[in-house]
């Protein structure tokens, strides 16, 4: 727990700065997330970002996040992003000849996935960012208040498995509670933020962002799972990798985005 509480002040220290400033460092930041965010998916299926296929999975990576304000880059050149990613696609798939199949087409169908997987929630982050720094903070503190009721109150009284063959500790009665903590959270946003919406309707967005948050999870923890790993990665010491402090958020910041809460 120690170790816990020591790099969370830390990574928080070195985080924040870059979320307030937001800009060019905020994009760089994001990048380095995201990179390290592949780096650790295509390591649990034992690819390497080291080599020719990895850098192409991390280009189009790169092509995904790039953000709008950036992407008259692409007009210089006389194409469009989603050019750019179709010719990674059609790059990687024609690796499986060069290399005689040592790397497969399930490999390149992990790779491309998983940079959009990554890329997606990401891109939205920094999406999230451009609108304001309030719902930035609005997604990360409803899924703190779900990440930890559900962990308190799951200890507390839950009894009901919630989906025991991908995460046997998760519980139904924990996940309830961390619903109705983030609804806390979000009466507490509406009451004394800035954030632009009324009680009712902010209250159901943060219902199926809470419930779509806890699924981004357990889709973590499927992949680590089937990969047999224990954490996606070693860079945050006493939580993980990069993935494991992201997997909700990925799925809570594209969502967030398509309410048009802003």
């Amino acid at each position: 727990m120690k170790q816990r509480i020591i790099t969370g002040v830390v990574a928080a220290a070195l985080f924040l700065p870059f979320v307030f400033f937001g800009g060019l460092p905020f994009v760089l930041l994001t990048y380095f997330l995201a990179s390290v965010g592949l780096y650790e998916l295509l390591k649990m299926k034992k690819l390497t970002i080291f080599s020719v296929n990895g850098l192409l999975s991390l280009l189009f990576l790169w092509v995904i996040l790039l953000p709008k304000q950036y992407q008259e880059v692409f007009v210089t050149f006389h194409y469009s992003k989603a050019e750019f990613g179709i010719g990674l696609i059609l790059l990687l798939l024609a690796l499986t000849v060069i290399t005689k199949n040592r790397f497969t087409f399930e490999d390149v169908g992990f790779s491309i996935l998983s940079a959009i997987y990554v890329g997606i929630g990401f891109y939205f982050f920094m999406e999230t960012r451009s609108a304001g720094l309030v719902y930035i903070f609005y997604s990360i503190f409803i899924m703190w208040a779900t990440d930890s009721g559900a962990y308190f109150i799951g200890k507390a009284i839950g009894k009901r498995k919630l989906w025991p063959e991908i995460s046997p500790n998760k519980t139904v009665e924990g996940s309830i509670g961390g619903v109705v903590c983030a609804l806390v959270v979000a009466v507490l946003f509406v009451l004394f933020s800035n954030i632009h919406a009324t009680i009712v309707p902010l209250m159901a967005i943060t219902v199926v962002l809470s419930v779509f948050g806890q699924i981004g999870d357990l889709v973590e923890s499927a992949f680590k799972r089937h990969f047999n790993v224990k954490d996606s990665g070693t860079i945050l010491p006493g939580h993980g990798g990069i993935l494991d402090r992201f997997d909700s958020l990925l799925f809570v910041w594209p969502l967030l985005h398509f309410f048009h809460l802003w």
